[in-house]
C-alpha cells in the first residue's frame, strides 16, 4: 500500500470522477499529491510490483514450489492475485543478471605454480638446443643481437609445429600470455595455419576467437581478464537470447498439443512461467555459489556446493515434466513421451543458440 499524502480535492486527476477513499472507483488511480520526494520513485516501484499484499510473494512461492499452478490459474481467469506473466519474466530477468554483480566474491584465486610439467621443460630445452644448432649451421652465433626477433619467433613456430602435432587449443605461457594452438600471436597463428596442410579445420574454427583474444592481449589484458570480459559480455547477452527464444519454445509446445484446445497464447503463458522459473533457479544457484565461495576451501564446503547445484539442476529438469503434466492434463505416459520429445528438441535448439551466442559474445568484446 502506498504511503503518499492524499489530496484534499476529491476529484480524480486522471479522469475527473469523485474519489471517496484513496483510489478512484472509475480508473483506479490513487488520489495522492502529484509531487513527491525523490525516494518515492524507488518505494513506489517496489510497492507497485509487490503490492505488499502478498501478490508478489504468493507468485514466487507458486512459481518455485507448485509447477504449473500459475499457468492453470492464469488460463482459468484468476489473474488479479498474481503478478502478470510478462511483468514477472522481465522483473526476474532484471534481478537475475543484475543482482549477482552486487554480490561480494572471493578475491583469493588458486595459483598454479606448476604450470609447466617436466615434459614441457624438457621440450623447451630441446627446442633451444635445436634453435642453436640451426643458427650454428648457417653460420650465425646464438648470441648475435642482430638476429631479428620475428625470425626467432618464426623459427620457434616451425619447431613447435614439428615437435608438437597435438598442441592443446588453449595454453598459457610462463609469463601469463595466451597460447592458442601453439601460437602466441596472430603472426605465429597464421604461420602455423599455412604449415598445417590438411589439418586446417581447428585453425579455421578457432581463428576468429584467436584474433580477438590476441587483440585484447595486445591491449594489456591477461588471460584472466579476457575470460572475465567474455563472461560479462555473455551474461549481458543471454537475457536477450532467451527472450528471443521464448516464441520458439512456445511454437514447439503448440506443435505437440491440440491446437483447438490450446492456442498459441496459452503455450506462451506456460513458456513465460517456465522461463521465469529457470531464471529464478539460475539466480539461486549463482547466489549460493557466490556465498559458498566465501567459505574456507575445505572439502566439505566444496562437496556442499556441488551437491546444492546438482539438486537444483535436477529439480529444474523434473519441474518441466510436472508442470507440463498438470497444465496440459495428458495421461502420465503421454505426458512423459511429449515432455522428453520437447526436452530433446529444445535442448538441441538451445545448444545451437548458445553456441551462436558464445561466438557473438566473443566477437562483441572490446
Amino acid at each position: 500500500m502506498s504511503h503518499g499524502k492524499l489530496r484534499d480535492d476529491k476529484s480524480c486527476l486522471n479522469c475527473g470522477h469523485l474519489v471517496e477513499e484513496r483510489f478512484c472507483p472509475h480508473c483506479g488511480q490513487e488520489n495522492v499529491q502529484p509531487k513527491q520526494p525523490f525516494y518515492y520513485l524507488f518505494t513506489h516501484f517496489i510497492e507497485d510490483f509487490t503490492h505488499y499484499d502478498g501478490q508478489f510473494w504468493k507468485t514466487i512461492k507458486y512459481l518455485l514450489f507448485r509447477p504449473g499452478k500459475l499457468t492453470k490459474e492464469y488460463l482459468a481467469g484468476k489473474r488479479q492475485a498474481y503478478v502478470a506473466p510478462v511483468k514477472l519474466y522481465i522483473f526476474i530477468s532484471f534481478i537475475t543478471f543484475f543482482l549477482p554483480s552486487l554480490l561480494p566474491s572471493s578475491e583469493e584465486k588458486k595459483e598454479t605454480n606448476d604450470i609447466y610439467t617436466l615434459d614441457t621443460k624438457e621440450r623447451e630445452k630441446a627446442n633451444k638446443e635445436q634453435i642453436a644448432k640451426i643458427l650454428d649451421s648457417i653460420g650465425i652465433e646464438n648470441n648475435n643481437t642482430q638476429i631479428p626477433k620475428e625470425a626467432i619467433n618464426d623459427l620457434k613456430v616451425s619447431i613447435v609445429n614439428d615437435n608438437d602435432s597435438k598442441t592443446d587449443v588453449l595454453e598459457e605461457t610462463r609469463d601469463g600470455k595466451l597460447m592458442i594452438l601453439g601460437a602466441e600471436n596472430m603472426k605465429q597463428f597464421d604461420s602455423l595455419y599455412s604449415k598445417s596442410g590438411n589439418s586446417r579445420l581447428p585453425f579455421d574454427f578457432v581463428r576468429p576467437f584467436a584474433k580477438k583474444a590476441f587483440h585484447l592481449q595486445e591491449q594489456g589484458l591477461n588471460k584472466e581478464q579476457i575470460f572475465d570480459k567474455f563472461s560479462e559480455t555473455f551474461v549481458h547477452t543471454l537475457p536477450k537470447a532467451l527472450f528471443i527464444y521464448l516464441p520458439v519454445f512456445a511454437f514447439f509446445l503448440w506443435i505437440f498439443h491440440n491446437k483447438k484446445k490450446w492456442w498459441f497464447f496459452d503455450n506462451g503463458i506456460f513458456t513465460l512461467h517456465y522461463f521465469s522459473f529457470l531464471l529464478l533457479g539460475i539466480l539461486i544457484i549463482i547466489i549460493l555459489s557466490e556465498l559458498l565461495s566465501l567459505l574456507p576451501d575445505y572439502s566439505v564446503f566444496n562437496i556442499l556446493s556441488i551437491l546444492t547445484s546438482t539438486v537444483a539442476i535436477v529439480y529444474m529438469f523434473i519441474y518441466f515434466f510436472i508442470a507440463h503434466h498438470r497444465v496440459y492434463e495428458n495421461s502420465r505416459g503421454i505426458s512423459v513421451i511429449k515432455g522428453i520429445s520437447l526436452f530433446i528438441i529444445n535442448f538441441l535448439a538451445l545448444l545451437c543458440m548458445l553456441l551462436l551466442l558464445v561466438y557473438t559474445s566473443f566477437r562483441m568484446m572490446h
